[in-house]
């Protein structure tokens, strides 16, 4: 037979081409560490050259050795699939209704297994290799036929021999290969395979109902990574696989990095600053799952189904933008989370939805919603529900939003709270969200656990304003009118303001409140508290738009609605969001206090200031307004309102005395074996060494400085 020139080295006087038996061949597996013991009993599989199989279990060193067999390239593969109870996760995988997951035996010993390295780099050397004549870096994927749901091959130098897989198949040796699964071994040679650990990185999220600093930068990054494509290519209609390039991208960090062993801090296209999530490591199935593509395996991904047919970017992401809503947001889970992240503003569509203040009534539940945040919420509520129904296994569902986004979530988790005989058990937090419903709503939504943050120079949260309930064709154009300095467009602007019946616009959620500091050395520094005030949140909006009486400075206003950088997640809310868990750790570490005696006093000064100027605003309308008309209701409300400011600084002066437990800081937990470790991962990075004593918000790199950030339509709702 003539031979092409490649494949004549695998052929000699000891490997001939006839069906001749003799010689022997043997192989192992081991770890990194030379260890077979990981894979002590495996089942394995030897196909010959002549279609004959050879089956057995690797010895109690992970090792095997055949003698006679016929003379040529045998194949291996390690395919007998992982017998799990029905009550363990594995169990869960496999058994489940929609795409159940072929989990190995090889797959599930794999997972046990841990990186030599702790930055998950392959060692290049091993103590197994010395008795070897072959040494292969081996991935679980090389072994079994179903690889869908396996993380993508990391880089590596001793490889198996692909090419001896396919010139095997080309000649018609052994059984069909269509795949091409399976490593080539050679006769009268020893081999060693070492397994790479199948093991993944998870962003920490805390289950409990508790407020938490990890939490609270958590899932600032993951609201932030919301506003990012899903990143699957082909974008839609794919053939036979998928794969995840784009970075930053949803699909690229939860399928691409995370599930390779990979550190990112990307989550956002323009970031300069690297700000890395607390990862935990886990075995692979207990990653956040990007759901697999496989044909041959799930005929809901068949090209053939065109318009029904499903793969990971339907699955996960929703973006509703033929719909005319834009509304995007993505959903993953692992075995103890639900994790749901919705977009803010990003497009003329959301701004629009945003500007539509007319309240309708919340079908879900009760009273009365912001009529574009709640078209958004029913726009993708059935997405999130089909999610649910297909891999709700009992999580925690754990939901983010920032601006419009954190609107939305606010009435999805209230919806998914309300489904009926669902027990679906929510935890939110928002960053900059808006006004999303009426008081009605916001009472009957009290058992939700809502944690609000909000940046003290952020403008949204002030929106919709308590009074309003019209829609955007009345009071859009008399905004752009009235800020034009046109004398009608401020009556129509005057007469869209008025609500019209209903209960007042309200906030949802205990607030968690970014107070600023200004650190005697000049850095920039917050401090996070819960002011249980509105006053807090509405002066320094009302001082941002720079209110002249009752009427804004137009140049002021205009400025300001297009130059927020404090409604921004990145250089504002993120940033934040990472100094309050420095400070919080710092704080738990020395057994300090939250507030310093400075800044005790800078808050407290501000309090007393802004207490003041409502006594003689008080005063005032007892002056001019009769005692039993509206100026009588709005002496009441101010009344209210200076009780809630000398209770938001009897809250500040219980922070000089308050001493943090590990829970306030890391949630669930406190208590595990997984946080020191990840703790010592996250700290060896070094934008997290800082040691200041106040943990300052880091500067803005000098590019970013002055730049103006576009702030969305629903700032002005």
């Amino acid at each position: 037979m003539d031979f092409e020139a490649w494949k004549k080295p695998f052929f000699s006087e000891k490997m001939p081409v006839c069906p001749l038996r003799g010689g022997w061949l043997s192989f192992a597996l081991v770890d990194e560490t030379g260890d077979g013991k990981a894979y002590a009993g495996l089942a394995y599989s030897v196909l010959d050259s002549q279609g004959q199989q050879h089956v057995g279990h690797l010895d109690g060193d992970g090792y095997v050795k055949l003698d006679n067999p016929y003379r040529g390239p045998q194949v291996l593969t390690f395919d007998a699939l992982h017998e799990a109870s029905g009550s363990d996760y594995y169990g869960v995988l496999q058994a489940r209704s929609h795409y159940p997951l072929p989990i190995t035996e090889l797959q599930f010993r794999a997972e046990q297994t841990r990186f030599v390295r702790s930055d998950g780099q392959r060692v290049e050397t091993n103590p197994a290799q010395q008795q070897a004549n072959r040494f292969y870096q081996v991935e679980v994927r090389d072994l079994v036929r179903h690889v869908a749901h396996l993380p993508p091959p990391a880089p590596r130098s001793h490889g198996p021999q692909r090419h001896a897989l396919q010139m095997m198949a080309d000649l018609g040796f052994g059984p069909p290969q269509p795949g091409l699964w399976g490593v080539v071994l050679f006769p009268n040679q020893h081999t060693v395979l070492q397994v790479r650990p199948l093991r993944a990185l998870r962003p920490m999220l805390s289950t409990e109902d508790g407020f938490c600093a990890m939490n609270l930068y958590q899932l600032a990054l993951m609201a932030t990574l919301s506003y990012c494509r899903f990143g699957q290519e082909p974008a839609s209609h794919p053939q036979d696989e998928v794969h995840f390039p784009q970075e930053p991208s949803i699909g690229h960090l939860f399928a691409e990095k995370l599930s390779g062993y990979q550190q990112a801090w990307r989550v956002d296209a323009e970031q300069v600053q690297r700000f890395y999530p607390l990862y935990e490591e886990v075995p692979y199935s207990r990653r956040f799952e990007i759901l697999p593509f496989d044909p041959d395996v799930y005929p809901q991904n068949s090209p053939t189904l065109e318009a029904r047919q499903e793969y990971p970017a339907r699955l996960h992401f929703f973006d509703d933008e033929e719909q005319g809503t834009d509304t995007q947001a993505f959903i993953c889970h692992h075995d103890e989370v639900v994790l749901i992240a919705v977009r803010g503003t990003a497009s003329a569509a959301d701004g629009l939805r945003d500007a539509n203040a007319h309240q309708v009534p919340f079908a879900d539940g009760l009273g009365k919603a912001h009529e574009g945040f709640y078209q958004a919420y029913r726009a993708m509520r059935d997405f999130v529900l089909r999610y649910l129904d297909q891999f709700y296994i009992g999580q925690r569902i754990v939901i983010c939003g920032h601006s419009l986004g954190g609107a939305i979530a606010l009435l999805l988790a209230e919806g998914l709270r309300r489904v009926k005989d669902a027990n679906y058990n929510v935890l939110l937090y928002t960053y900059g969200a808006p006004r999303a419903a009426d008081a009605e709503f916001t009472g009957g939504a009290a058992a939700l656990v809502h944690h609000r943050i909000v940046n003290h120079n952020d403008p949204v949260p002030s929106v919709p304003t308590t009074w309003m309930n019209t829609t955007a064709k009345l009071w859009v154009p008399g905004a752009v009118a009235l800020f034009s300095a046109s004398t009608p467009g401020g009556l129509l602007f005057a007469a869209g303001l008025v609500r019209i019946g209903g209960q007042p616009y309200q906030h949802h959620g205990e607030q968690q409140h970014f107070m600023p500091i200004t650190l005697a050395d000049g850095t920039h520094s917050s401090v996070l508290w819960k002011p249980g005030c509105e006053s807090v949140q509405e002066a320094e909006c009302n001082r941002a738009l720079r209110l002249h009486g009752d009427m804004p400075e137009r140049d002021n206003l205009l400025k300001q609605l297009f130059q927020a950088s404090q409604h921004a997640m990145v250089v504002s809310y993120v940033p934040a969001a990472w100094a309050t868990l420095r400070r919080w750790q710092q704080t738990l570490d020395n057994r300090g206090s939250l507030v310093t005696a400075r800044e005790y006093a800078l808050i407290d000064r501000a309090l007393s200031t802004m207490r003041e100027q409502l006594q003689d605003k008080r005063l005032e309308l007892h002056r001019l307004s009769p005692a039993n008309g509206r100026g009588h209701e709005q002496h009441d409300a101010l009344s209210a309102e200076i009780d809630r400011l000398q209770t938001s600084r009897q809250r500040l002066e219980s922070l000089r005395w308050r001493r943090l437990e590990v829970r306030d800081v890391y949630g669930s937990y406190a208590s595990s074996a997984h946080l020191q470790p990840s703790l010592e991962r996250w700290f060896g990075h070094r934008e997290n060494r800082e040691l200041s004593q106040l943990a300052s918000i880091p500067p803005a790199f000098q590019a970013d400085r002055g730049r103006g950030k576009p702030l969305d339509l629903d700032s002005i709702v």
